[in-house]
């Protein structure tokens, strides 16, 4: 009686039994799962009728006959799998077919040389010295290889984390059953020693397959294990190999302690079991223990596609606005279905307060906290969930943290979830207590902090909006505020022109008419911006339909002042544009004027007008210094920066550029130093008919600057 073969082979096929019926458990519709569980069936009838032959009961060949639908099963199994790869169903069939056929004829081949030796004797089946049945196993374990091979080599990468520990797994036993037979070729004969091995080999293969199996999700292994006793049976285990390297240190001292060796080997093994029994009851090293299992030896508590998507879909439900923070609290709260909360914010001061609340009841002022309180520290250095009942029960598991007073004046106050962005504790929040408590794990926690990092970046983008809403909102006041003082400058720059002169001609009637009529428009226009801004519109919003050339007709008259005089050249009349005739005609004044200012008394300064595909070109051209590229592209159009001096503001082009952007049309600069600058603007033609009128106001401008003033001025 061969006791080593039959414990070695009972050990497997219990183990392969104990597989099958875990398998057995759950759904049943699964083709990878019934081919798994058929095969660990048929392992365990192999390996059981195996040991039964070794224990002396029955002829070796009875185990030669069960073995060849083992492997028939085992790959058809790999076959399965490799039959999966293909996407069209109806081909997939049939390659596991004609794989089922092929594997099931070479079995049946084997199978019936096991029968034939067992009738004919035992040196039947033998050809040229090699035997056939031994060579019908190897082949088995060759195929069973190569198809291994080719489920590793074509699985998809998203499977390839499971199909490779089935892949190590079933490789193993066929590579054990490839040496197992090559060396009962080379030799003769089945070694003894190997084929006892072999049961044990096949009960050690077979976790890394289960491992395959759970990692599976369509295999569905619907079981459950306690982890309470998985916890004690993991204690155990650690304690018998603890105890076991102690033994073997022990062992170690006896043998070379010489007459010190009793004494030391007691003294050591007295110390180490007290350390054990010491590690067992410490309290930190269980609850390290139980994480690790609970980590890597179960399913998670929490099902965290569907939290992650309700607790986005919560935060995002609506518009970015002062409710997302009770939407937050509301969010992270639904987890454990607790019923309020409130969430705490730093703002200025150095202090947190309460920002917002949710079915709770706090004080803005009473309740607030300063940055460098011993809470706010344990939350931004540990960013870890602090528990209300946990810290009353033992306050020193959380390194000497103080909670503020005002915490106990919220009802049922139970979690405090830290707020992180950036690594910087940005806020944080009160959860209250929910009617049914349970104990609170690392996951519980983890999912809390995973959360709340997440709430904070939403919380820091709405405050970021915020704050960038107030800023365009003072960017926009501040824009305003130079258009207006740029139209301010250019008024009083005529009501000074009238001052300068009216000691000189204050007795010509024709020029007190002609001053005054200018201070009457330039009344009118500061009257009409003020009604604007009272109104809270802008001052470009005032549009009509425009006649172009009759507008830079009225502003060239009332550029002529200046030197040299502007010349108009309408090569296209009757173009009209939808614009604020006033807005329109300061940024061409503002363009002939620094034409003007850019030359000589004796150079030109031209304003033509013409028509180019669909739009109404303006082109303000003259013929004095020019730009060079790097002005042009850096500083032209750049707000607040002027060349001028303290007598220019820097917004006149940048005015102008956005003035006519807004049009739907464009501004081009052409310009080199010594040659000159063309500043050209191109503004859609306006499709509605009708005749524009020209403003009263202006014809008095245009007359009061262009007729008497010029006679008179130093401009």
């Amino acid at each position: 009686m061969n006791n080593i073969g039959v414990v070695s082979y009972a050990t497997g096929g219990v183990v392969f039994l104990v597989t099958a019926l875990v398998l057995m458990t759950g759904r049943r519709n699964r083709p990878h799962k019934i081919a798994l569980m058929s095969a660990s069936l048929v392992s365990a009838l192999w390996m059981g009728l195996t040991a039964f032959v070794a224990g002396g009961r029955g002829p070796v060949l009875f185990s030669y006959l069960i073995e060849p639908f083992r492997d028939l099963f085992l790959l058809a199994f790999v076959a399965s799998l490799l039959s999966a790869a293909y996407p069209d169903k109806s081909e997939s069939a049939r390659y596991f077919r004609r794989m089922l056929a092929m594997l099931t004829s070479l079995a049946l081949l084997v199978t019936s040389l096991v029968l034939y030796r067992g009738f004919s004797g035992g040196e039947a089946g033998v050809v040229n010295g090699i035997d056939l049945l031994l060579s019908g196993f190897l082949v088995l374990s060759v195929i069973g290889l190569v198809l291994v091979e080719q489920l590793i080599r074509n699985a998809r990468p998203e499977s390839r984390q499971s199909v490779k520990y089935l892949c190590i797994g079933l490789g193993a036993i066929f590579a054990y059953d490839f040496y197992v037979y090559s060396h009962a070729l080379l030799f003769g004969g089945v070694d003894p020693v190997l084929w006892n091995a072999r049961g044990f080999i096949n009960a050690i293969v077979v976790p890394v397959i289960a491992v395959a199996a759970v990692r599976d999700p369509h295999w569905s292994l619907d079981i459950f294990v306690s982890r309470r006793v998985v916890f004690h049976t993991a204690a155990l285990l650690g304690a018998g190999l603890y105890l076991l390297a102690m033994g073997a240190g022990g062992y170690f001292i006896k043998q070379y302690g010489g007459t010190w060796g009793t004494i030391a080997e007691i003294i050591f093994l007295f110390g180490a079991i007290l350390m054990l029994i010491i590690l067992l009851f410490s309290a930190q090293l269980r609850a390290s223990l139980r994480v690790f299992i609970n980590k890597h030896f179960f399913h998670y508590k929490f099902e965290y596609r569907e939290e992650w998507l309700r607790f986005i879909d919560t935060l995002t439900s609506s518009e970015p606005d002062e409710k997302l923070r009770e939407r937050t609290i509301k969010a992270i709260a639904d987890v454990h279905g607790c019923p309020g909360g409130a969430l705490w914010l730093f703002r200025d001061a150095g202090r947190y307060r309460p920002v917002a609340a949710w079915q709770v009841d706090i004080d803005e002022e009473a309740m607030s906290i300063p940055a460098d309180s011993s809470m706010v520290h344990y939350l931004r250095d540990e960013e870890w969930i602090i528990n209300c009942d946990e810290y009353r029960l033992s306050p020193q598991s959380y390194k000497g943290m103080e909670l503020p007073a005002w915490l106990g004046r919220i009802d049922k106050a139970w979690l405090v979830v830290p707020l992180v962005f950036h690594e910087r504790l940005s806020g944080f929040l009160v959860l209250t207590r929910p009617q049914v408590t349970h104990v609170m794990n690392w996951e519980d926690y983890d999912l809390l902090r995973i959360m709340g990092r997440q709430a904070a970046a939403h919380l820091a983008q709405l405050d970021a909006a915020q704050a960038l809403s107030q800023a365009r909102q003072f960017e926009a006041c501040s824009r305003l505020s130079a258009y207006v003082m740029h139209d301010l400058k250019n008024l009083i720059a005529q009501l000074s022109l009238v001052v300068s002169n009216a000691a000189r001609h204050k007795n010509n009637p024709q020029f007190m008419e002609d001053a005054i009529q200018t201070v009457e428009n330039s009344v009118d226009k500061m009257n009409r911006l003020l009604a604007q801004l009272r109104a809270g519109r802008d001052p470009e919003q005032n549009v009509a339909l425009l006649d172009v050339c009759q507008v830079l007709g009225d502003v060239v008259e009332t550029m002529s002042a200046g030197k040299p005089v502007p010349t108009l050249d309408c090569q296209a009349t009757g173009l009209q544009i939808q614009a604020d005739r006033d807005r329109f005609g300061a940024v061409v004044g503002h363009v002939v004027r620094n034409a003007q200012d850019a030359t000589p008394d004796d150079g030109m300064v031209i304003v033509r007008l013409f028509k180019q595909n669909g739009h109404a070109v303006v082109e303000v051209q003259d013929t004095g210094q020019g730009m060079d590229e790097a002005f042009m592209k850096d500083r032209l159009f750049r707000p607040f920066d002027t060349t001028k001096g303290k007598s220019g503001m820097g917004i006149g082009a940048y005015e102008t550029r956005e003035f006519v952007r807004a049009l739907g049309g464009d501004v081009e600069v052409l310009s080199r130093p010594g040659e000159g600058t063309t500043f050209r603007m191109r503004i859609p033609i306006s499709e509605v008919s009708g005749n524009s009128v020209k403003s009263p106001d202006n014809t008095k401008n245009g007359r009061a600057n262009g007729q008497r003033l010029k006679e008179t001025a130093g401009y």
